[in-house]
């Protein structure tokens, strides 16, 4: 789970009176000091009225009403009422069954360790490696982070060896700075050197579930350090393999977008366009909902071919009347010597949640290797 999906109603129903009975079930099963029935009275009152988020944290809630005070026993019940670990690299498949509980349940079973066990954080992160086996611990461990952070990275760097992916991957995937819909690292979003010796001892792991989230962290860092990504691909791009190499390419994705100087060059796309281009666009008014046609040309006057990133930009118009660019993936383009190839993007401006359009001009620029060689635009009615 490196984020959590979008909220739908059928998505949201996964947690569900079914786990309120599976958990009064198995945990009831492992420990006598569990209280089923205060348990069930906590947590399904209206779960059926509430978001996503909100039936976890009832399910955590009320199983601060059923287990121990005794932390101790408490996170052993919880550890006790696990079904077998996950095998391979896939989680999605587990399900809570008559061995124990997986899957969604362990969400609020990570929440009730997140708020508990910061005062007994040896045994705290002892059962977040249990569970991150059926589920994730992801959003459990950041607490932990930032409480005890010493205990915390030195537990995570014997974890980078553990036999499961799914402990490897929550070395990389629960110390994100900016992990969505988890805790904000703030000391790590200021300073990431925690984190770097953890995700050179991942990034060539075996499992492609591990380097995935390796690239997503090293994409985090790089919205906030971007010369610390840039020393990284000096350092460790040379010689990679196969996997190392399509690892960094998806941690330099946010940064190939913006153009940086330094990760173009690492990568040998930091020069520019040799050559002329020219960038039309129609029709030039569209209304919300509607769409223009991006033609961009490019004509070669090198020698060589040359290898390009082409990127357009679109600054949308804000309520004041000042515009705000948005950066959107375009094309890799191997350009011949002399050559001369036509680009073209279908774009529509379509409402979304995240961004209020306004009416006005909206300039396009189409970047190469990180460098605008052509402007256009067009007009914006949204009434």
């Amino acid at each position: 789970m490196a984020t959590m999906p979008v909220m739908a109603d059928a998505f949201k129903n996964l947690i569900n009176p079914a786990t309120v009975a599976a958990m009064a079930q198995h945990l009831g099963r492992v420990s006598a000091h569990f209280d089923h029935d205060a348990f069930v009275a906590r947590a399904l009152p209206d779960l059926d009225g509430l978001e996503f988020k909100a039936r976890a944290m009832q399910l955590a809630d009320a199983l601060e009403q059923a287990l121990p005070a005794d932390f101790s026993l408490a996170s052993q019940a919880l550890v006790n009422a696990l079904g077998p670990p996950g095998q391979g690299d896939d989680l999605s498949g587990l399900r809570t069954g008559d061995q124990g509980l997986a899957g969604w349940a362990l969400w609020p079973m990570g929440e009730f360790i997140a708020r508990h066990g910061l005062a007994d954080p040896a045994r705290g992160l002892q059962a977040l490696h249990a569970m991150t086996q059926r589920f994730s611990a992801e959003f459990a461990i950041r607490p932990f982070i930032l409480a005890h952070p010493q205990l915390t990275f030195e537990t995570l760097a014997r974890w980078v060896h553990d036999p499961s992916a799914h402990v490897r991957r929550l070395v990389s995937e629960g110390s994100r700075p900016r992990l969505p819909w988890g805790l904000q690292l703030k000391p790590l979003i200021a300073d990431p050197s925690p984190t770097l010796a953890l995700l050179a001892a991942l990034q060539d792991d075996p499992s492609a579930y591990v380097r995935r989230s390796v690239a997503n962290h090293l994409n985090d860092i790089a919205k906030d350090h971007p010369a610390r990504v840039a020393e990284w691909l000096q350092r460790h791009l040379p010689d990679a393999s196969d996997n190392r190499r399509a690892l960094l390419r998806h941690a330099s994705r946010t940064l190939i977008k913006q153009g940086d100087a330094a990760v173009l060059t690492a990568w040998g796309l930091g020069a520019e366009l040799h050559g002329q281009a020219a960038l039309r666009i129609g029709p030039a008014r569209i209304r919300l909902g509607e769409a223009v046609e991006l033609s961009l040309t490019l004509r070669s006057t090198a020698a060589a071919a040359q290898a390009l990133v082409v990127d357009y930009v679109v600054h949308h118009v804000k309520a004041g009347g000042s515009t705000s660019p948005k950066v959107f993936k375009g094309w890799r383009v191997q350009l011949a010597a002399g050559e001369q190839r036509l680009l073209s993007r279908r774009h529509k401006v379509t409402p979304i949640t995240t961004r209020t359009y306004h009416a006005g001009w909206h300039r396009v620029q189409a970047q190469v290797n990180g460098r605008v060689v052509a402007e256009a635009g067009f007009e914006l009615g949204v009434d």
